[in-house]
C-alpha cells in the first residue's frame, strides 16, 4: 500500500510538472529557431570572378599604367624583373604579328602579374583603343601574340535636327561627335554643298551606334538611311547592296539614282567658302590690279585642313614650283585631270594610285597666296575649264532588274524616317533594336543575282 501512495505521489508531480516541461522544450526550440535564422542572414555569397580580356582577374596582381614619353617595351618588362634575354625572346618570337618598337606614348596598358611573393610578370594587354587590344602571353615558355576585340553591342538610333548654323553644330547639338557629321557628308558629298546649308533646313538619320560594357560609346556602324530637306526638296539616300557577289554597300536615292558621282563637289569636307571662282577676266591685287586669267577654284579654309582627290586617279605630279607652292596633280582617265595648289605640305608621290575622298595634302600659303586655300584646277580634254559648269558622268547606275527589290526593301524604311519628328531633342532620340554584332560571314552562302539573296544581303551587310 505505501508503495502505492508512493507511486500516485510521483505522477502527481509529474502531471503538475509537464505544463513547465513543455513551456521549456517550445522556449528551447524557439531559440534554435532564432539562432538558425541569424546564421541564414549573415551567409556571404562568393563574389563572381572579373573577368577581362579573357582572364580572370582575380588569380593575378593587376598593374594598370600608361605608357609614359620615352618608355619602351622593354623598359616597362625590365621595371618590372624581366630579365633582358627574355624581353628579347619575347620580342622576336612575336614580330610576325606585334612589333613591340611600335608601342606609343599616351597608351594604356595592363599587366597582369602572379599573385605569389614573387609576382612575376606573365601576361601584357596593350590597348589600341577602347575596342582593340593586343595581348602578349609569356606565361609558359610558348610564348604568343594575338588581338583581342571586345564584344559590340549595336543600338539603332534615329535623329533629326534643323540647321541653325552649319550640320557639324547640329549634330554636336543632338549629342553625337564629328565622326557622325563626317560620314553623312561622305554620303551626300556629291550632292549636297555643306557650305551652303540653308538656316531651318532640316535632317533625319537612322544609324547604329556601338558600345561596348553596354553604356561606353565606341563609334558609329552602318547609315541605315537619311534624308535632307534642302530648299523645300527631300534628298532620300538609302544603304543597298546591288552586287550580291562583291558585297560594296552604296547609297541611293528615292529613284534608285547613284548617289555618288565621279568627282566630289569640292577637294574640301568641311567649314571652307569660296573665296574666288573660275574667271578669266579677274583683276589681282598681288599683281597690281591687272587682268590676270584665274583658271581655279579657291576654297579658303583654315590652315592645314586635309585637302581631298575629288576622284580617283593617278598622280602625275608632286612638287613645289613657282606660284603654285606645294601641289598635287592627278589624272583620273584620258579626259580629266585635276590640280590642287598652295598646299602646307603634300602626302602623295607621283605614280600612286589614289581613291576618292583620299587625303592628299594639307591647306597651306606656299607660293603666290595672300591667305590660306586650296586652288582647284580642272582639265578636260587638256583644257582648263570651270568644274561647276561642266556636266560630269555619273558613276555606274543601278541594273534595271534589280529596281523592283530596292523600290520594295526601301518603302518600309522611307515611312521610318518620314515618321521621325524633327522636332527630337537630344533626351528624345529613340533607341531601337538592341542587336549583337553580326558577323560578316553569315552571308556567304548566299545565291548571287536572285531577290532572296539580295534580301539576306542588305540585312546583313
Amino acid at each position: 500500500m505505501l508503495l502505492f501512495y508512493v507511486k500516485n505521489c510521483n505522477l502527481l508531480k509529474l502531471k503538475k510538472l509537464l505544463p513547465f516541461l513543455f513551456i521549456l522544450i517550445l522556449f528551447s526550440c524557439e531559440k534554435k529557431k532564432k539562432k538558425e535564422a541569424v546564421i541564414k542572414k549573415v551567409e556571404v555569397k562568393k563574389p563572381k570572378p572579373v573577368v577581362k580580356y579573357g582572364f580572370i582577374f582575380d588569380n593575378y596582381k593587376i598593374i594598370n599604367d600608361t605608357i609614359k614619353e620615352g618608355e619602351s617595351f622593354g623598359l616597362i618588362m625590365g621595371r618590372y624583373n624581366v630579365p633582358f634575354p627574355k624581353i628579347n625572346e619575347i620580342a622576336t618570337k612575336i614580330k610576325d604579328t606585334f612589333d613591340v618598337r611600335r608601342i606609343r606614348a599616351g597608351k594604356p596598358y595592363t599587366l597582369l602579374m602572379s599573385k605569389d611573393s614573387i609576382q612575376k610578370p606573365q601576361i601584357f594587354i596593350y590597348k589600341n583603343n577602347k575596342v582593340n587590344a593586343t595581348i602578349i602571353n609569356f606565361k609558359d615558355s610558348a610564348i604568343t601574340s594575338y588581338h583581342y576585340k571586345k564584344p559590340i553591342k549595336l543600338i539603332e538610333r534615329k535623329v533629326a535636327g534643323k540647321i541653325t548654323s552649319n550640320f557639324s553644330n547640329a549634330i554636336d547639338s543632338l549629342g553625337f561627335n564629328a565622326v557622325l557629321a563626317n560620314e553623312i557628308a561622305d554620303i551626300y558629298a556629291w550632292t549636297v554643298d555643306f557650305y551652303r546649308l540653308q538656316k531651318d533646313d532640316t535632317f533625319k538619320i537612322i544609324f547604329e551606334e556601338k558600345f561596348i560594357n553596354d553604356t561606353v560609346s565606341v563609334g558609329y556602324g552602318k547609315i541605315k538611311a537619311a534624308v535632307f530637306n534642302h530648299r523645300g526638296k527631300d534628298l532620300y539616300a538609302y544603304r543597298y547592296v546591288a552586287d550580291s557577289i562583291k558585297k560594296e554597300a552604296a547609297y541611293y536615292d528615292n529613284e534608285a539614282g547613284l548617289l555618288r558621282r565621279q568627282f566630289l563637289k569640292s577637294p574640301i569636307k568641311f567649314k571652307y567658302r569660296i573665296s574666288s571662282r573660275y574667271n578669266l577676266k579677274r583683276k589681282i591685287k598681288l599683281y597690281g590690279n591687272k587682268v590676270r586669267p584665274h583658271r581655279g577654284t579657291d576654297f579658303a579654309a583654315a590652315y592645314g585642313t586635309p585637302i581631298m582627290t575629288t576622284a580617283s586617279g593617278t598622280v602625275i605630279e608632286s612638287a613645289r614650283r613657282g606660284g603654285n607652292g606645294n601641289y598635287v596633280k592627278i589624272r583620273h582617265n584620258s579626259t580629266y585631270t585635276t590640280q590642287y595648289l598652295h598646299m602646307k605640305r603634300r602626302k602623295v608621290r607621283v605614280g600612286d594610285y589614289v581613291k576618292q575622298g583620299e587625303v592628299i595634302g594639307w591647306v597651306g600659303m606656299t607660293g603666290n597666296t595672300s591667305g590660306p586655300h586650296v586652288c582647284y584646277r580642272f582639265w578636260k580634254n587638256g583644257k582648263q575649264v570651270d568644274p561647276f559648269r561642266q556636266k560630269l558622268p555619273s558613276a555606274k547606275p543601278m541594273k534595271e532588274a534589280l529596281k523592283p527589290h530596292y523600290f520594295k526593301f526601301i518603302t518600309p524604311i522611307q515611312r521610318e524616317l518620314d515618321s521621325i519628328p524633327v522636332s527630337l531633342q537630344k533626351e528624345e532620340i529613340l533607341e531601337i533594336n538592341e542587336t549583337t554584332e553580326r558577323k560578316r560571314n553569315d552571308t556567304t552562302k548566299d545565291k548571287p543575282n536572285k531577290n532572296d539573296s539580295l534580301e539576306k544581303t542588305n540585312k546583313a551587310l
